[in-house]
């Protein structure tokens, strides 16, 4: 699973998911992308089997991107705890992923492919999801 190798803080606070992506929103390194529609926190165990549901569809062709890294770490107290007695410890990582974000991109395959594993990998997400093509920009999402 992906995870940071040392952080700053061991908790962070919640946040907020409001706004579209301004960083991230262009299909930069491959032909093809898959850009988020809804804001979510995007787990480490969901980006591993977005990206496994991908590669074996293409097969050892193409290349794929991760362009999500998950380095917020999520807090979970035990089960059965009376309340107080301070903030749980981390349990999981995820990816603050926000509308217009291109969450994976790929080349070095045909289009029908390309959407066919976006397809696949976008089932293994929690949000609604968009398959792009390099000339589409982000002032679509």
């Amino acid at each position: 699973m992906l995870m940071p190798k040392r952080v700053k803080f061991r908790r962070v606070q919640r946040g907020r998911l409001k706004g579209k992506a301004l960083r991230g929103n262009t299909v930069a390194n491959g032909s093809y992308g898959l850009v988020a529609l809804e804001p979510a926190w995007i787990t480490s165990n969901q980006i591993e089997a977005a990206r496994i549901a991908m590669t074996r569809y293409i097969k050892r062709g193409g290349q794929v991107w991760i362009n999500i890294f998950p380095d917020k770490p999520i807090t979970e107290k035990p089960a059965e705890t009376r309340m107080g007695s301070g903030k749980g410890s981390p349990e999981y990582w995820v990816a603050v992923v926000k509308p217009g974000r291109v969450l994976f991109e790929m080349d070095g395959v045909t289009p029908d492919v390309a959407k066919e594993a976006m397809r696949l990998a976008s089932h293994k997400l929690p949000i609604k999801c968009k398959f792009v093509e390099k000339a589409q920009t982000a002032e679509e999402v």
